[in-house]
């Protein structure tokens, strides 16, 4: 490889990481071409153009320099955030929500991408202050004012599941730099305080999902029949599932959100336990490579990026797979490269690029292998 066989940039990227992301994705064709009936319309077709197009773009963003990313943190998160209140005044509503801005060749859902834009904005403000400031009242407040705004503006939205991811991102940031854990322990106990006050400004919708979540089977046939259709369709499915195409959960229409939210049941009623545990650990390999990327980089920067990174692909993960088996509210967080949509794929493949862009920093550091 180095001696001219690929092209030098080719051979730098980290090609099984790559390949595994891409693995991922084209398992999630599957499940959306099986969610269709067996047919490419009107999900995998358009799913796989935007997976090659986003993975593609991830590669040559992976080209970027360490510096440009850390240079670009406030400015972009600056400009998210205007985004954000321009979707409260000229926002396009869809479902009873108001989360995009219609630029005409392309509606954009600026919260997406707040995602990987709070972790860098937060990384780059531990990074701008000295390491004896970190347990001082400006190192807490500043990091949390930056947090609360985007967050407040997304729960506007309504959004409650982006609004988590925002917080839970900047705040594993936080929590990285060094913030004493009494710190996230009395946050936590104010955070349920003002939960409970708050509860009772949530939608209707949104509050019926806590209580579904806490009581399951009090009404399984109206809020709770996500929660209670989601559940058949992954024990139906047993070790070993029934077999590509041969689900009944998603194709008689019993599974709502089958192909986006509720992804995971459908795969798992035909793929099984098996199928379930390898696209689990398939997420895991990529989120443990996130996190060796921060272990092994240079500057400080660098380190809390690439763990709030990774760490956003994990709480994607996890509160998905929380959703849909019962153990969370249903928030609508979707499964990344498998449930059907452009705004976590391109999310998550942008926080993919930045990890490429480290680990091509931190490799370039220490000499090629």
């Amino acid at each position: 490889m180095r001696a001219g066989i690929i092209p030098q940039p080719l051979a730098e990227l980290p090609w099984r990481i790559i390949l595994l992301v891409l693995a991922i994705g084209s398992f999630g064709l599957l499940v959306l071409y099986s969610a269709a009936g067996g047919s490419v319309r009107p999900w995998a077709l358009s799913q796989g153009i935007k997976l090659v197009v986003f993975l593609g773009a991830a590669v040559a963003a992976s080209r970027v320099p360490e510096g440009v990313w850390k240079a670009g943190a406030w400015p972009v998160y600056a400009l998210l955030t205007l985004a954000l209140i321009g979707v409260e005044a000229l926002g396009h509503i869809s479902g009873g929500s108001q989360r995009w801005l219609d630029l005409g060749f392309i509606r954009l859902q600026p919260s997406e991408l707040m995602k990987p834009a709070i972790v860098l904005a937060v990384a780059r403000f531990y990074d701008f202050m000295p390491p004896a400031e970190i347990r001082r009242w400006p190192a807490v407040i500043g990091p949390a004012v930056l947090i609360a705004v985007p967050a407040a503006l997304v729960m506007l939205q309504p959004d409650l599941g982006t609004a988590i991811m925002i917080g839970a991102g900047g705040a594993t940031v936080m929590f990285l730099a060094g913030l004493p854990l009494r710190l996230f322990v009395g946050g936590a106990l104010g955070a349920a305080v003002v939960g409970r006050i708050g509860f009772g400004f949530l939608r209707e919708y949104q509050r019926n999902r806590i209580l579904i979540f806490l009581d399951p089977e009090s009404d399984p046939l109206r809020t709770g029949y996500h929660i209670s259709q989601s559940k058949i369709a992954i024990g139906s499915g047993g070790i070993w599932g029934k077999g590509f195409l041969n689900g009944t959960q998603s194709h008689l229409d019993y599974l709502p959100e089958g192909h986006t939210d509720f992804v995971f049941a459908t795969m798992a009623e035909e793929w099984g336990l098996v199928g379930g545990c390898l696209l689990i650990l398939a997420f895991l390999l990529v989120i443990r490579w996130g996190i060796d990327v921060g272990q092994r980089a240079e500057s400080r920067f660098a380190r809390l990026t690439a763990a709030g990174l990774a760490t956003t692909i994990f709480f994607y993960v996890a509160i998905n797979l929380a959703m849909v088996m019962g153990l969370a509210p249903v928030v609508g967080i979707p499964l990344p490269l498998v449930s059907f949509g452009g705004s976590a794929q391109m999310t998550v493949l942008l926080c993919l690029a930045i990890l490429m862009s480290m680990d091509r920093q931190n490799r370039k550091r220490v000499g090629w292998r």
